[in-house]
């Protein structure tokens, strides 16, 4: 389990094909302090720890995860969204968070609003029903809350500091996402169906 608070930026330096994809990442993270099958969220996708060195992690990803997520996009000096998984006493400060990502949203439009930058994303049409104004979503692995919903697409603000400290400094229109819906909507979205 993870929360959606990004707490490192990765950097690919090696992708290789090797049945599954397997990709090498430099992380900031003190990798002596990571276990071989320790999962870590890498743009939001939970993976495994399969090798380790100094400054870099290798994690395998299934055919199955490339093709429901954003990871076919990935290449050698791609940035990536870092997140542990979760220790009890941890704080909470964004929103449970799987690592299950359910399908990929796209950036339709930005603004700049203020400081903040102001997203629009089209989510699938069967995921956006779980997306509520004031409720939470898991973009790229960061936890943010959706200021508007119309049809299928959204709205999100980003603020300066989320800018900086996440890949989405960098973000721009037509960018593929990795969108996780909140546990909760499923859930209460399958209690409406079966009520």
């Amino acid at each position: 389990m993870f929360t959606g608070i990004v707490t490192d930026i990765g950097t690919i330096i090696e992708l290789e094909q090797q049945g599954d994809l397997r990709a090498r990442i430099r992380t900031g993270y003190d990798t002596s302090g990571i276990d071989i099958g320790a999962s870590i969220a890498s743009d939001g996708v939970c993976l495994t720890v399969i090798a380790l060195g100094d400054d870099w992690y290798d994690v395998q990803i299934s055919a199955e995860t490339v093709s429901k997520t954003n990871l076919d996009g990935w290449k050698v000096g791609s940035r990536v969204n870092l997140e542990r998984a979760l220790k009890v006493g941890d704080e909470l400060g964004g929103h449970i968070v799987s690592g299950h990502v359910d399908g990929v949203a796209e950036i339709v439009a930005m603004a700049e609003e203020g400081d903040s930058t102001r997203v629009t994303l089209r989510a699938p049409k069967d995921l956006a029903r779980f997306i509520a104004p004031k409720g939470s979503v898991a973009l790229n692995g960061t936890s943010l809350t959706v200021n508007d919903v119309d049809g299928c697409d959204f709205g999100i603000n980003f603020i300066p500091h989320t800018k900086e400290v996440t890949t989405w400094g960098a973000a721009k229109v037509g960018d593929r996402v990795n969108l996780e819906i909140d546990t909760l909507a499923r859930y209460v979205a399958r209690l409406a169906e079966v009520s």
